[in-house]
């Protein structure tokens, strides 16, 4: 199977692929300047220990729902959208840098990360209803 997608997909992951270590680059060399190389390397340090107990923590919740709702013969796609947004989180707060770690952050806290579903939702549903995703042998 093959999945095509809009032309400009690729074009965007390749700008983003570079624009974002550019702009963590940016901000680290910045950050090291204003507050020393210790101490920007300690948040760095900080902030990944502090996700991934985050992450863990969450994620280990998050599988305790999909677990009850499926014994319970309910679908649990909330519950699986919180886990894929989780683990996102998780990744970007093991990735060096504050941009990732701001998005780690919004994606691990519940608080926040119910807007991002929402967006998700929204999107998935213009996906599908647009047919702009085509799945060919």
């Amino acid at each position: 199977m093959k999945l095509v997608r809009g032309r400009y997909t690729l074009k965007l992951l390749v700008f983003l692929f570079i624009l974002v270590p550019a702009i963590e680059v940016s901000l680290l060399v910045a950050s090291s300047h204003w507050i020393g190389i210790f101490p920007t390397f300690l948040v760095i340090l900080a902030t990944g220990m502090i996700g991934a107990y985050l992450a863990k923590k969450q994620g280990l919740a998050v599988l305790r729902e999909i677990r009850y709702r499926f014994s319970r013969g309910q679908v649990p796609g909330d519950s699986l959208l919180d886990g894929v947004c989780i683990l996102a989180g998780g990744m970007l707060l093991l990735t060096p840098g504050y941009a990732t770690d701001i998005l780690g952050f919004i994606l691990l806290f519940p608080i926040t990360r119910k807007p991002v579903k929402y967006a998700i939702v929204k999107w998935m549903e213009k996906k599908f209803r647009t047919n702009t995703t085509v799945i060919r042998k």
